[in-house]
């Protein structure tokens, strides 16, 4: 009884410890800064930052001197194209993740598992009407240089359009678009949105593979 109850300690305890070291990890790698000494801008240009708590996104103008986005992200594809767009959100994650879990109440332990472990990505592209800034959508103003390398960076991400499949999203104005890259636990979408505003000298924290460490860095209103 004793070799048993020995076990099944060993057996919930280590779980239990990697786990919270996992968490320790994020809040200290999360908590480093990159371009630690930027700071918003009298003028620029406005993106928002958005999460649904376990996931985050970059919202951009649809349309701006430096970019017309809707070359890559063609409103034609969705479906509800004719309404009066004027933002877009991008963001990067695993495709089955993506693909197989319209909610989050579809997340199997499983498809969860396989992608910390290495999966193929995918864009998610959702378009916005005048999205209104929120606790989960948090505008973050930008220099028009930074802008243009956050758009240098994100159009790393974007095949051409016969070099891409195209897949619907979870509603009339998302969809989805094969792209490269990984997905992995140190790799996640929360990291490809903070190493993209990190190229653009964003500042923002060194891992980030949940959405509270890349929230932390996005002033509330």
């Amino acid at each position: 009884m004793k070799r048993t109850l020995r076990w099944l300690a060993w057996l919930l305890g280590v779980p239990l410890t990697l786990a919270i070291l996992f968490l320790l990890g994020t809040w200290i790698g999360s908590s480093v800064p990159r371009n630690s000494g930027w700071t918003q801008p009298a003028e620029g240009v406005e993106i928002l930052i958005e999460t649904n708590g376990i996931h985050t996104g970059i919202v951009m103008p649809l349309v701006t001197p430096q970019k017309d986005w809707r070359s890559a992200f063609p409103v034609a594809d969705l479906g509800k194209p004719y309404r009066p767009y004027t933002h877009v959100s991008v963001s990067w994650g695993e495709r089955v993740v993506f693909l197989d879990t319209p909610t989050w109440a579809d997340l199997s332990l499983s498809t969860a598992v396989g992608a910390a472990f290495g999966g193929d990505g995918l864009l998610h592209a959702a378009h916005y009407v005048r999205p209104a800034p929120s606790v989960d959508i948090r505008p973050l103003r930008i220099t028009k240089a930074q802008y243009a390398r956050l758009v240098a960076q994100i159009e790393r991400q974007v095949l051409p359009p016969d070099q891409r499949e195209r897949y619907a999203g979870y509603a009339s104005y998302d969809v989805f678009y094969d792209a490269p890259g990984t997905y992995h636990l140190g790799n996640t979408c929360n990291q490809w949105t903070s190493d993209t505003l990190a190229a653009a000298g964003i500042r923002t924290g060194w891992w980030t593979p949940l959405p509270g460490g890349v929230m932390k860095w996005v002033p509330q209103l």
